[in-house]
């Protein structure tokens, strides 16, 4: 596989739906991620400003390239409604060659030299 170890899954938990979408909307318009999956109602439970607290979220699970990492994290991180956004890299060991030259293809910067 020529990509291979080049390419992440990104968590990351909004607020709700409209917010989910929101930077769903914004990472892919930018070229930053492929695809993002909303997965609603996830019950989230956590330690917050030393206290145990738990609630209901929307988690995006997006696929996107090393390459476009930080750049991703710096729109979270800037356009999330939380203080500390969850923002967590999974590497992709593997998968379908034809799924991971899509990806490849939807992010790769066309303005600057490929990935």
């Amino acid at each position: 596989m020529k990509h291979r170890g080049r390419f992440a899954v990104v968590l990351v938990t909004a607020p709700d739906l409209k917010t989910a979408r929101k930077l769903a909307r914004a990472a892919l318009e930018a070229r930053l991620i492929a695809c993002a999956n909303i997965v609603p109602r996830i019950e989230s439970h956590y330690r917050w400003e030393g206290k145990i607290e738990s609630g209901t979220e929307v988690l995006l699970v997006m696929k996107t390239t090393h390459a476009r990492l930080s750049l991703l994290e710096k729109l979270i991180v800037s356009t999330h409604p939380y203080n500390t956004p969850e923002f967590v890299v999974l590497p992709v060991q593997g998968g379908s060659r034809r799924y991971l030259d899509w990806v490849w293809d939807c992010v790769k910067n066309r303005a600057a030299q490929p990935d």
